[in-house]
């Protein structure tokens, strides 16, 4: 009985250093190191420790990135693309009883001369900002660039103020149509960069500037519409003169702004003051709160024309 187990065992032994005879050759398994023994392989002894110095690894091209595509430009409240004629907004929707008011920073050459002189203190009316803080009201502000280079520290501050977006009122503030009243006029040559001049001084002043434009005087034509196309701006007219300027007491501009005030209505009063407009800052609280007693809501253009 021995003798035959130890047969049995001697074959079984045989065999298997055939097997592993066979197998000797091939690599160690993934994630063995070199050197160290495979199981049930009799014939490897363990080696010392591999060394804890990495290996140098082979150059490899350093991937090149994908680019990235640039962010989304976002369109500025009153940007146009058109290439023939500018567009012109009159009033906002008239189903809600919301209303736009808008003042223009005039400064003309022959204003520029009298505040140089002395004549005039400032073409800059606080007080008239100071009630629009006071009341929190909104409100939509066309700067000449005349009077964004005279005072170019309230522009930052008056850009920076939540309650108020900027626009542009043209650069020197001739008409552009012959007898704007005593403006003078723009040569239509000169018109496109009249207006981007100002637009350009804006920009440099208030990151978020808008591209909401206004003609000094009102005064446009078609001519002028297709000369400013390029400019990238909408004009803002009006439904409600406040004719504030030269007004001879705070009482008719109140009571020309609230006969005339109705849904949707954008009113053009200024806010250079001085001896052009003396009393925008007298009327402006009556008017606030006449036209809140109605149940008006007061909004920028930007938000009248649903952004």
């Amino acid at each position: 009985m021995t003798a035959h187990w130890g047969i049995r065992i001697a074959a079984l032994a045989a065999a298997a250093s055939v097997v592993l005879a066979g197998c000797g050759d091939t690599a160690a398994p993934p994630g063995t190191a070199a050197g160290t023994p495979t199981l049930g392989d009799p014939s490897r002894t363990a080696s010392p420790p591999p060394s804890t110095t990495p290996k140098p690894t082979p150059n490899r091209p350093t991937p090149t990135p994908t680019p990235s595509k640039p962010p989304a430009k976002t369109a500025r409240p009153g940007e146009s693309h058109e290439t023939n004629l500018m567009p012109v907004i009159q009033h906002g929707p008239r189903d809600k009883k919301r209303v736009a008011l808008t003042f223009d920073a005039d400064l003309t050459a022959l204003m520029r001369k009298r505040l140089q002189h002395g004549k005039v203190k400032s073409y800059y009316n606080e007080p008239l900002i100071t009630e629009l803080r006071k009341h929190r009201v909104p409100a939509t502000l066309f700067l000449t660039g005349m009077w964004m280079e005279q005072y170019p520290d309230r522009t930052r501050e008056l850009a920076a103020d939540p309650l108020f977006e900027l626009g542009t009122h043209s650069y020197a503030h001739k008409g552009f149509t012959k007898h704007c009243y005593t403006l003078g006029t723009v040569p239509r040559a000169e018109m496109l960069a009249d207006v981007r001049r100002a637009v350009v001084l804006l920009d440099q002043l208030d990151s978020h500037a808008t591209r909401w434009f206004r003609f000094p005087g009102g005064c446009y034509d078609g001519t002028a519409l297709h000369e400013l196309a390029p400019a990238g701006v909408t004009a803002v007219g009006l439904d409600v003169p406040g004719a504030d300027g030269f007004a001879k007491s705070p009482q008719r501009i109140v009571k020309q702004v609230m006969s005339q005030v109705q849904n949707g209505s954008i009113v053009v009063l200024h806010l250079h003051g001085g001896d052009n407009a003396p009393y925008t800052d007298e009327a402006i609280t009556p008017i606030i709160t006449g036209l809140r007693a109605r149940g008006f809501e007061f909004v920028t253009v930007s938000q009248l024309m649903g952004g």
